[in-house]
């Protein structure tokens, strides 16, 4: 038999061959696993996902004036209104896209939706974000502080958008509302995406409360609901009840394919809040939000929320828009009130699977709906669901 000899040198190379051949195979496995590994940069990523008027200004405001969070405020809005003569169908790819670049803060994206001489000012509802009123964008607001918005449209606003990327690149959470998606299938790529550590809140109303709601500011909703309703041409009393139905089907089908049989990359990803629940806990709800994201609950920020859920009224028409004090649980309920009971049934009608799905009770008489002490909001147990994330990932970075 015959006999080999092996120098050190030789021996010394296979081992070094061999080490690079395991170093390469686990490798090419962490590329293939479904659950990629959390990006190095330890920067997470928040979908603030909702639809219209149904407290999502609100609970942007929420992460916006957090000392750790970059927030914008629906930079979907800039694709819907370039592109306004198409359905939503068509424009989910083009959100989808502008979201994953405007997450990783590259901002370069904008600039096939925004004027040739465009800056910070150009960005849609700009001055409702702390960030773009703070350093190294303006000098007006720390970081630690609460921004004022109709300071920071007087005073901010000039710089360009490299600017507003550095101010991205510094905070330790990306955070953006959208009101524009209507299903999950189209954020997978997002999901699954290892320089992304996407959490998406999705957060649901009383369509009845959303109804009262809209009606106050309808003329503003005329071309979003055209591309809702993929440019069909509908009688104009039907087209908020076709616009709602569109809405509601959403959240279910968003609730269903996050619950039922979710994705290997959504666990973790996942939470549903309805705004009835935050009105009546802010603090608890809003903690349990920040929670899930990896942020911290301050002192400062815990007596804003107070004050903004426990002011008097239920806000009037020229507040449609703006986050002033309220009270929280009176306008959740102001619908009870100001609706007609034949536009409830209707709502009820097109709604009823999201309602049932969602925890929201219907009513059978004038009388019954303005009863104030029924409650029609279902225990959130059985409704309430999200993959809770492990709290080891992500260290807060104030």
């Amino acid at each position: 038999m015959p006999r080999y000899r092996v120098n050190c040198s030789t021996m010394m190379f296979l081992v070094i061959l061999q080490g690079a051949g395991v170093v390469l195979f686990f490798s090419w496995y962490a590329q293939l696993s479904p659950c990629d590994p959390q990006p190095s940069n330890a920067k997470v990523h928040v979908l603030l996902l909702s639809s219209w008027r149904s407290g999502s200004s609100f609970l942007g405001q929420v992460f916006s004036q957090h000392p750790s969070v970059f927030y914008l405020m629906e930079p979907g809005w800039h694709v819907w209104t370039k592109l306004q003569k198409n359905g939503a169908r068509t424009l989910r790819m083009a959100v989808r896209d502008l979201l994953r670049s405007v997450f990783q803060c590259d901002f370069s994206v904008m600039e096939s939706y925004l004027p040739e001489n465009h800056n910070v000012s150009s960005l849609f509802m700009w001055s409702h974000s702390r960030a773009l009123c703070s350093p190294p964008i303006c000098s007006l607001t720390p970081r630690n502080e609460f921004s004022n918005q109709t300071l920071c449209l007087e005073k901010c606003g000039a710089e360009g958008l490299q600017r507003v990327e550095q101010a991205c690149d510094s905070y330790s959470h990306v955070v953006y509302k959208d009101v524009r998606l209507f299903e999950l299938e189209s954020l997978y790529p997002l999901l699954q995406d290892s320089n992304l550590d996407l959490r998406i809140i999705h957060l649901v109303r009383d369509p009845r409360a959303v109804v009262r709601s809209r009606e106050e500011s309808a003329k503003a909703f005329v071309s979003d609901n055209a591309i809702v309703l993929e440019q069909k041409r509908i009688k104009e009393a039907e087209v908020q009840y076709q616009v709602m139905q569109e809405i509601c089907r959403s959240h279910v089908r968003i609730n269903e394919r996050a619950v039922l049989k979710p994705p290997p990359f959504l666990k973790g990803r996942y939470k549903l809040v309805r705004y009835e629940d935050m009105a009546r806990n802010p603090l608890e709800e809003i903690n349990a939000m920040y929670e899930f994201v990896g942020l911290e609950m301050t002192t400062q920020l815990a007596t804003w929320i107070y004050k903004v859920t426990h002011g008097k009224g239920k806000g009037s028409i020229k507040e449609a828009f703006k986050i002033t004090s309220r009270s929280a649980t009176n306008v959740s309920q102001a619908w009870r009130t100001m609706l007609p009971h034949s536009k409830v049934r209707r709502i009820q009608e097109v709604c009823k699977g999201a309602m049932s799905l969602l925890g929201y009770r219907t009513v059978n008489s004038e009388k019954e709906q303005k009863r104030l002490d029924i409650d029609l909001l279902v225990p959130r147990e059985p409704y309430q669901f999200s993959w809770l994330p492990d709290k080891t990932q992500h260290p807060n970075n104030n």
